[in-house]
């Protein structure tokens, strides 16, 4: 082969291999990047409210983590119950929320827990919410992988629960804890009762716990002008989809409520001196935050009662408030600066303390 031919072939060949390898360092780049824009969102619900040094060591064991970032703490003495929301890349978001079942689990006795908030273990539910780069179909596959973690570690029987869901009862989070805590005591041991991962043995201590992945639930509490807790519970049968049972001609029948997507209780809080519908929003398309508190100041004034205002418990995407803004001010050149404080005030939003958005708009606390 001629000495000039031979050459030619030669850097022919390693142009190629540049090029392939400009290519895979690209496709590997792009790989990279699309991992780390990935954000899983973490609403875990633990069973203490009252004493500030428990929920500090949980809000600790989350810091610890890197990648993991605690973005709220909402706390309520009478439910004796605190909500933290965190994100970030998903095994660094897994690996904090385990750290903290395993902190709550050591640390929060429930034999000795009372509140208002129907409950069933230390950490009550763990849900991880897809919130960028990620499918629903991945943050089941790390809840799952955190369900077994939990079970098979810490010897807590784990329950999944929406997407997660093993079985399509269990897709409701009321259904697994109807009985709360102290009705598993009995109820574990039933064949149908069998937790998804850990023993199937009550646990007096840390108790059971339900773990998931579902789409973003609006935590919001409707405020009233009155201490009588049988008008919110009324409201909120009416309120809730799954309405309310009434006996007529000796038979029993189910009334729906009003708004899809929507569950609902109501209860008297000390610690406001007053009664609260509470609800659970957890298709914010399907029925919007302000239908929510429109809905229930209506009903309110049909039993003589003023909605003073409302409460967000944990955090809400921006969205919520700029259509809530949009709704009570149909001015189309309105920013979202003027959205987000009309939406504030009509809402009522700082009734019981200070609203702060930059501290509960997810997107403004992800900056």
């Amino acid at each position: 082969m001629p000495l000039r031919r031979f050459r030619v072939m030669i850097s022919h060949a390693c142009f190629i291999l540049k090029k392939a390898g400009q290519s895979l360092q690209k496709t590997y780049k792009q790989v990279s990047n699309q991992h780390d824009s990935a954000i899983l969102e973490c609403v875990p619900n633990f069973s203490e409210g009252r004493r500030p040094e428990v929920i500090a060591a949980i809000a600790d064991a989350i810091r610890g983590v890197e990648g993991a970032k605690l973005l709220h703490i909402d706390s309520g003495a009478s439910a004796n119950r605190t909500v933290m929301t965190f994100a970030g890349l998903p095994e660094a978001v897994t690996e904090a929320a385990f750290r903290a079942i395993a902190t709550a689990a050591r640390l929060i006795d429930m034999r000795q827990h009372t509140g208002i908030h129907p409950r069933m273990g230390a950490t009550d539910v763990c849900p991880l919410v897809p919130v960028r780069g990620i499918s629903m179909q991945q943050a089941v596959h790390y809840a799952r992988q955190l369900g077994e973690r939990v079970g098979q570690e810490l010897g807590i029987p784990v329950y999944l629960y929406e997407a997660a869901a093993t079985r399509p009862e269990r897709k409701n989070l009321a259904y697994i804890r109807a009985g709360e805590y102290e009705g598993f005591r009995q109820k574990i041991y039933l064949p149908e009762w069998a937790p998804d991962f850990g023993p199937q043995a009550f646990q007096p201590g840390p108790g059971q716990t339900v773990i998931g992945a579902r789409d973003f639930l609006i935590a919001y509490n409707i405020n009233l002008d009155t201490a009588d807790e049988s008008i919110a519970r009324e409201i909120a049968a009416e309120v809730r989809e799954s309405g309310r049972v009434v006996v007529q001609q000796g038979k029993k029948q189910r009334i729906p409520g009003r708004l899809k997507a929507v569950k609902a209780i109501g209860w008297y809080v000390p610690e406001f001196g007053r009664a609260q519908v509470s609800t659970n929003i957890t298709h914010i398309p399907t029925t919007p935050v302000h239908q929510v508190y429109e809905t229930v100041k209506e009903l309110a004034a049909k039993r003589g009662v003023r909605v003073t205002g409302s409460e967000l418990v944990g955090l809400a995407p921006l969205k919520v408030f700029t259509d809530a803004g949009a709704f009570y001010l149909p001015n189309p050149h309105a920013g979202e600066e003027e959205l987000v404080k009309e939406a504030i005030r009509q809402l009522g939003l700082d009734d019981l303390a200070p609203f702060d958005p930059n501290q509960k708009i997810l997107e403004y606390c992800l900056k």
